[in-house]
């Protein structure tokens, strides 16, 4: 027969539990909400952003920018992987680091790990990162994604790297998340001037744009604002991601929790329950020696 007081204590700390994680889970779904909010809201300035940079291109014969530069053979690429800095979000770092680290294992190179979560991960499996990045939380903000993908752009310029990848966790939507790796450096002449949107790409006759100054110039600028924006885009949807992995990791810790609590009840009924008919038994049994 079980314990009746230990049973009791474990029920009353799986209630506790439940209690945590049914909170966790509910901060969770408050900070999806404006992490979502935040994603949103970013995502038509870089579609427009991405429309303008095409019809730029559309208007020039020749684009010719270092970030479009093709890799010369012995350049070895970067690999950025973006992670929490948070646990309690099931498997959400595992798989960014799987897919980041096997990407890697085909084309070497650089390691720029952010988040706590991968750089404590790759500590723990004894491989060295080029750069750790802590400083980007799960708020990301655009002044603290410009700094990276300002150091990303020089090297890439001046020849110090021959590639940009980012391995992060794409937001498509609440039910659905992608441990993705995307290029980033170099541009790609066609992802330029064909835009999601443009003049060029949309139906009917093609507008034409007077530009000063010229779109050569333009371009200059605004292909170096095109990798900063995609850069916190991507930050963006990892951290969207984070909180919906949260919330479902946290809501299945609180409907285990409750499983249990209910078993727990159910054998604590049975102890006492089989308690009270000995204690019966014994009554009758001492009448009936009486007797």
């Amino acid at each position: 027969m079980a314990n009746r007081r230990v049973l009791v204590k474990r029920r009353k700390a799986a209630r506790n539990i439940r209690k945590i994680t049914r909170t966790m889970q509910l901060i969770a779904t408050a900070r999806f909400q404006a992490a979502y909010n935040r994603a949103m809201a970013s995502k038509p300035y870089t579609r427009k952003l991405g429309q303008l940079v095409a019809d730029l291109a559309a208007s020039t014969d020749s684009i010719e920018h270092p970030l479009m530069r093709s890799p010369e053979a012995g350049e070895s690429g970067a690999l950025l992987i973006v992670t929490s800095s948070r646990g309690l979000c099931g498997g959400y770092n595992a798989n960014v680091l799987r897919e980041g680290l096997s990407h890697h294992e085909r084309h070497a190179g650089e390691i720029h790990v952010s988040g706590k979560k991968g750089i404590a991960y790759l500590h723990f499996v004894g491989r060295k990162a080029t750069r750790e990045i802590s400083g980007v939380g799960d708020r990301p903000r655009f002044e603290e994604v410009e700094p990276i993908a300002n150091e990303m752009i020089r090297r890439f310029s001046s020849g110090e790297i021959g590639s940009l990848d980012i391995a992060y966790m794409k937001f498509v939507s609440a039910g659905r998340q992608l441990a993705v790796v995307e290029r980033l450096l170099p541009l790609k002449r066609d992802e330029v001037a064909e835009g999601e949107g443009s003049a060029s790409g949309r139906a009917g006759a093609r507008v034409e744009y007077e530009f000063s100054p010229a779109p050569q110039e333009l371009l200059a600028e605004l292909l170096p604002a095109t990798v900063r924006v995609r850069l916190y885009q991507c930050f963006a949807d990892a951290a969207v991601s984070e909180q919906v992995a949260r919330m479902v990791a946290m809501k299945a810790a609180t409907d285990a929790a409750g499983d249990m609590i209910k078993s727990l009840t159910q054998r604590y009924n049975r102890a006492r329950q089989t308690s009270i008919t000995m204690e019966l038994l014994d009554i009758v049994g001492g009448a009936n020696a009486l007797n």
